[in-house]
């Protein structure tokens, strides 16, 4: 079994006001391209494939034309589950319907985790779809006693664990939040405090997870838990991350062969930093001047029009950062701030800096009677 590993999509998204619906719709083409390429047997999605729970209707257009291509065009089996910020109820409308054409999906909870096998070429494999669920969704649809995340998604995968699959390898799909996870500001967190953390422990007797919510590639606990990320950067936060999706293939018996797969953007999403006659230079000749960015100006001096100005080169900046001039700002409050201290307390601070500890009470006094004594000179 071969199959494309990917989620949140987050498709009708928008970066600082500015839709996204053309980047996703060249992101999509390659998934399309890649899943030709590599010949999988399936596509699975791990929830988030809109951004709200209701899409507007161009979201749901690229969406429809992408599934046509992939189910009608290459008759490669889709399988997806909704994510939190999906409308469930929406998302799986008439899903049982549409199975029998190869699009498999699971919308609301149910309270049986049903198993679906998929054919592969070199083998096949039973998937266990596990759509988002709120604990307290869990507990009414499942009636179980569940008041965490982690007790929510022990209570589900009970179910699987208990499945007898033949033989075949099981590969749970989840969107959740497992602990020790790397975060990125696009997120919305699945509640306040930590209560959201589930043990990657849990997933670790299952021959894949394919999860879903963290937008950066990683995983957690064993190499076959984990995240495929979001295939675009939907926050400057995620600057840094090498997007792709995840190519799997599974066996009975063996470990399975994990492969990221690079996508390229259309526009990247960067953050650049400098000076700002140095930045609209090197913008003449950057092959990236169109690429979505963030502009961190190290200036402490008043510009005028610098974000016009940046913008006559890079067309795409969306967000302005005074970087240096709020250094400069920082130092002149700290300086009216050492200003206010006594004698006593600027060379406290000081022989902080240059020694890296606090002055001991001894020293104290014996500074504060030097300070004293200068101070007598000086009247005298």
């Amino acid at each position: 079994m071969k199959f494309i590993h990917t989620s949140d999509w987050h498709i009708g998204r928008q970066l600082h006001n500015e839709s996204l619906l053309d980047e996703q719709a060249h992101m999509l083409e390659q998934i399309v391209a890649l899943a030709a390429e590599h010949q999988v047997d399936a596509l699975v999605v791990a929830g988030d494939i809109y951004d709200r729970s209701i899409p507007p209707a161009s979201a749901v257009a690229l969406l429809d034309k992408f599934l046509n291509t992939l189910l009608n065009e290459h008759q490669i089996p889709v399988l997806m589950i909704a994510g939190n910020h999906d409308g469930q109820e929406r998302l799986g409308f008439a899903a049982r319907q549409m199975a029998a054409s190869g699009l498999y999906i699971s919308g609301p909870l149910q309270a049986q985790v049903n198993p679906l096998i998929l054919k592969g070429c070199d083998g096949d494999a039973c998937f266990y779809p596990i759509p988002y669920a709120e604990p307290a969704q869990v507990r009414h649809v499942l009636e179980v006693d569940a008041s965490s995340h982690q007790q929510a998604m022990a209570c589900l995968l009970e179910q699987v664990q208990a499945h007898d699959s033949q033989g075949l390898p099981k590969v749970v799909v989840a969107h959740c939040f497992l602990d020790g996870g790397s975060e990125s500001e696009s997120e919305r967190p699945l509640s306040i405090g930590g209560a959201d953390k589930i043990d990657p422990a849990l997933f670790r007797g299952f021959d894949y997870a394919a999860l879903g919510h963290l937008h950066g590639p990683q995983y957690k606990g064993a190499e076959h838990v984990r995240y495929s990320g979001s295939p675009l950067k939907y926050s400057f936060s995620e600057h840094k991350q090498k997007k792709s999706v995840t190519l799997v293939e599974l066996s009975a018996g063996h470990t399975p062969k994990i492969t990221l797969l690079a996508l390229k953007p259309r526009r990247d999403v960067r953050v650049i930093e400098g000076l700002l006659d140095e930045l609209l230079q090197q913008g003449e000749k950057d092959p990236g001047r169109e690429d979505y960015l963030m502009v961190r100006l190290l200036d402490t001096q008043a510009l005028l029009d610098p974000m016009g100005k940046l913008r006559g080169v890079y067309p795409n900046v969306l967000h302005l950062e005074r970087t240096g001039l709020m250094s400069r700002q920082q130092g002149q409050e700290i300086g009216r701030d050492r200003i206010k201290k006594g004698e006593l307390d600027m060379f406290s601070d000081f022989f902080s800096q240059v020694q890296g500890e606090a002055m001991t009470e001894a020293q104290q006094q014996t500074m504060s009677r030097l300070i004293e004594e200068l101070h007598r000179e000086q009247e005298q």
